[in-house]
């Protein structure tokens, strides 16, 4: 099984490298996605704003607990071939929001203003392979 650890930069990057292979690294701009609007947190807004229709990808955090919380929601991405991936702490994936609270999920949405980094954390969220 494949874990995903949270580094920070000072631009507010936060990078998902993959601990096992060491240069899948899953990029999302978070600070830029969080002040444009471009950012949907919480397991309420994310399954929401999926079944409405919203593109993007999905990142959980590992240590949901209850997990029937949020246990739903990958088989809703893959019905709605949204890709997701995971990071092993909330607080981690709230940090990296700059927030203060603690953060389940988060489906971070296209935008022109960081189109070209987007793209490539897509790809890179794509190219993951499946959850065991």
């Amino acid at each position: 099984m494949q874990c995903y650890v949270l580094s920070f930069k000072q631009e507010g990057l936060a990078d998902f490298r993959g601990s096992e292979t060491g240069s899948d690294e899953i990029c999302s701009q978070s600070g830029n996605a969080h002040k444009a609007k471009n950012l949907r947190r919480g397991v309420i807004d994310v399954q929401k704003f999926i079944r409405k229709g919203e593109r993007g990808f999905v990142v959980f955090a590992g240590d949901v607990t209850p997990i029937e919380v949020m246990c739903h929601l990958p088989a809703v991405c893959e019905e709605k071939d949204i890709p997701y991936c995971y990071v092993p702490s909330k607080e981690e994936l709230g940090t990296a929001l700059d927030v203060k609270r603690t953060v389940c999920c988060v489906l971070v949405k296209e935008s022109d203003d960081y189109k070209e980094h987007y793209d490539e954390c897509f790809k890179q969220v794509k190219s993951l392979p499946p959850p065991i």
